[in-house]
């Protein structure tokens, strides 16, 4: 994280705020502003009440998270795939000597977003856990409610597959040891996202994004090894058959999860390097939806890719329940068939689906929805498939349902739709012209 930071401060992405902010709601407030007018991350050197310094929207930039896997054209997923490609089937480990103090949960940063939110959480926390029978790592984000130096209350999707670890364990009513990562390199956090096969080892893709061994080094209360480089570090275990009240907590759709009864983080331990940066994500900002929607959309190309031709590439945005996919048709029907098979490529999401061309931006709306309504008909080009569950998280069915929109040009008519270009528009520098700076 510090060596990324570095990297992204002499390359001008780290805007640094000096003036002390308040942890409560200010920090996000400020954070949110900030995140309407730069895609960089944003350094607080002075937060009341904490020693360290937060940095929030450090990958909240599609085109950083692009670099990271060697995507200059900024298709993600097909350099994804590429890369996953390449990663070993166990992770490539190094362990390594790591200078590491204790600490204390109450010398963080409480960090309070939302005006409704229960108390300070911790957003960008990375669960590391083995599976209790097999010994495979797991890298997963799971909110974390801070309660008191010795218990957090973290919410584990049932979709997860640290749930599977978590039931395993409690099966034999066992705890699940785990360590929660604050301030993990990138590699760490993009193989966090990463949407693999529940036997895959994350720490593998991560040793694919390195381009290297992960130097390691063991907790000191529980048995794991952690990236031996992460800020903070926060040791502990996953009590078995206990649930407590967690929440309410702005999520990232945009609305409150309610409180509920969820699992307990009994912590044993927290350690930090020296001079630590906590790292705070607001979640439903562009640092919580661009990771996901490239973990989501990766997951689905890879799908469409082992089932259709002519996948190109694959997003999901303004919003991770909709996924649009760019191909070059090859037949007539080629997009209903892509929509057909994007339905069943994640369960969660894919909520609603979009075919286009390959000259439509699938990263701006509003240039498929202008595909959409100048191509053809609106009736026969949308489809709708009732009653199909959707996103884990809905007991009133909100989420059942798919559309399915075609915005691809109609088959044998390609030329009548040929967009129109202006001769070296793309190539034109504004601020020469307007004798600019």
């Amino acid at each position: 994280m510090r060596a990324y930071l570095d990297s992204l401060r002499a390359a001008g992405d780290l805007h640094v705020v000096r003036r002390e902010v308040d942890p409560k709601h200010e920090l996000a407030a400020v954070t949110a502003a900030f995140q309407t007018r730069h895609d960089g991350a944003i350094l607080f050197e002075t937060v009341r009440g904490a020693p360290m310094p937060v940095v929030s929207n450090v990958y909240g930039s599609r085109r950083r998270l692009c670099a990271l896997v060697g995507a200059p054209d900024l298709a993600f997923c097909p350099a994804w795939d590429r890369l996953l490609a390449r990663a070993p089937e166990r992770a490539e480990l190094q362990e390594a000597t790591a200078v590491r103090r204790r600490i204390a949960l109450s010398d963080l940063p409480h960090v309070t977003y939302f005006e409704k939110d229960a108390g300070p959480y911790i957003t960008a926390g990375i669960l590391l856990a083995g599976h209790p029978e097999t010994g495979v790592p797991n890298l997963s984000f799971h909110r974390a409610m801070h309660v008191s130096d010795g218990e957090l209350r973290i919410r584990i999707g049932s979709s997860h597959d640290l749930t599977r670890y978590q039931r395993a364990a409690e099966a034999k009513g066992e705890a699940l040891e785990a360590a929660m990562l604050i301030g993990a390199a990138p590699e760490i956090f993009l193989a966090a996202c990463a949407s693999i096969p529940p036997d895959a080892d994350e720490l593998a893709v991560a040793n694919a994004v390195a381009g290297g061994p992960i130097a390691v080094t063991p907790c000191e209360t529980v048995g794991l090894s952690i990236p031996a480089d992460t800020q903070i570090v926060i040791e502990g275990r996953i009590l078995p058959h206990e649930r407590r009240p967690e929440g309410p907590f702005g999520e990232f759709m945009g609305y409150y999860v309610p409180e509920e009864d969820n699992h307990v983080f009994e912590v044993t331990a927290a350690t930090a390097c020296a001079d630590p940066v906590y790292h705070a994500l607001v979640c439903g900002s562009p640092e919580d939806l661009i990771p996901l929607e490239t973990a989501i959309a990766a997951k689905v190309y890879r799908h469409l890719n082992a089932t259709l031709p002519g996948i190109v590439d694959v997003s999901c945005n303004p919003q991770l329940l909709n996924t649009v996919v760019k191909i070059d048709k090859q037949y007539e029907g080629h997009a209903r068939h892509v929509l057909m098979a994007a339905f069943g490529a994640h369960r969660d999401y894919s909520k609603t689906c979009m075919v286009t061309d390959e000259d439509v931006d699938i990263h701006d709306l509003n240039d498929v929805w202008w595909a959409f309504v100048t191509r053809g008909r609106a009736d026969t080009r949308s489809l709708v498939v009732p009653d199909v569950p959707g996103f884990y998280r809905d007991p009133h069915k909100d989420h059942w349902g798919r559309l399915g929109i075609d915005a691809t040009k109609p088959w044998g008519r390609e030329a009548e739709f040929e967009r129109k270009r202006i001769p070296g528009g793309d190539a034109v520098d504004l601020a020469e012209w307007l004798n600019e700076a």
